[in-house]
């Protein structure tokens, strides 16, 4: 596995500056889920000892003598112990398909890849802004760039550079790339997949059973083109394989009904692999607002 580049200045083309704008409303929206999707991105409200001072409180049997104030008990004679706000520390994993399929853009208003990429920059901003730790990999046949995570200054930046980076195969190896990220997400978080989930769906349901055996929280983005997901209803089209040498002409009435229900199994399929491990599947297709997607599914989780 290879660790990125430094960032570069370029600023990527695949993040709009409407959706920029939007970044500010999700860590609005968001600092009321501190226990639903990305737990301990917010300061906890319970009390605990942690860095920032929050009050006093009359010492109980049990308390830690450490945290005892002296002073005060030298001047009213009176054992006060300090709390603290606790504050939640979270690392969340990004993971992102950069294999040749998520190249897809038919209908949607970007790519498949540009769309993951807006999605993971966000949320990389969310939990940069609540100083949580992001680490982000780019998979294919497998992880081919990571980078471990950190709150640093400069991390998003590291993120944007990497999400521009390009990898090298062709093809998605799924459950592959999750064992890989089960390996790498060495401490317990949040792990988020952005994918088109085209590969066997039991190898993704080991995948995903590796992570959640790691005690993660894991959340799945299923992008689809809305070409992909839902086919148009008539027309002569040329179809492609992006991840192999595969190519047919067929008219769209002719196929359209099989495929349809081709899709529906497959993803009834993946909602059992996920409903299994206890993992979310967000499908979402790429005529959607990115951000405002991301919103709706924080807002979605509290209710």
């Amino acid at each position: 596995m290879v660790v990125a580049a430094k960032p570069t200045p370029q600023h990527p083309q695949w993040l709009k500056p409407d959706e920029l704008a939007r970044l500010s409303s999700i860590e609005l929206r968001a600092r009321g889920v501190v226990e639903g999707f990305l737990q301990g991105l917010h300061r906890s409200p319970f009390v605990g000892y942690s860095v920032e001072f929050s009050s006093h409180r009359r010492y109980g049997p049990g308390d830690d003598l450490r945290h005892v104030n002296w002073k005060v008990f030298a001047r009213q004679r009176k054992l006060y112990v300090k709390e603290f706000d606790a504050e939640t520390n979270l690392n969340l994993y990004l993971f992102v398909d950069a294999s040749r399929s998520m190249q897809c853009k038919i209908d949607g208003a970007m790519s498949k890849h540009d769309y993951a990429a807006t999605l993971a920059a966000a949320m990389a901003s969310l939990a940069l802004k609540q100083r949580d730790a992001v680490g982000l990999g780019l998979f294919d046949d497998g992880v081919a760039q990571y980078l471990d995570p950190s709150a640093k200054p400069g991390r998003w930046e590291d993120c944007l550079s990497l999400l521009q980076t390009k990898c090298e195969s062709k093809v998605t190896a799924l459950a592959k790339s999750l064992e890989q990220a089960a390996a790498l997400a060495k401490h317990r978080g949040v792990v988020v997949i952005l994918s088109d989930l085209v590969d066997d769906v039991e190898g993704i349901k080991k995948g995903l059973q590796q992570l959640r055996h790691r005690g993660h929280e894991v959340v799945v983005f299923h992008l689809l083109d809305p070409f992909e997901r839902n086919l148009a209803e008539s027309g002569r089209y040329r179809v492609l394989d992006m991840e192999g040498p595969n190519e047919l002409t067929t008219n769209m009435e002719s196929i359209r009904n099989d495929y349809l229900e081709k899709i529906r199994q497959w993803c009834e399929q993946l909602d059992e692999a996920c409903l299994y491990q206890g993992v979310d599947r967000i499908e979402l297709t790429t005529d959607m607002p990115p951000t405002a997607a991301l919103v709706d599914y924080l807002v979605r989780r509290t209710t």
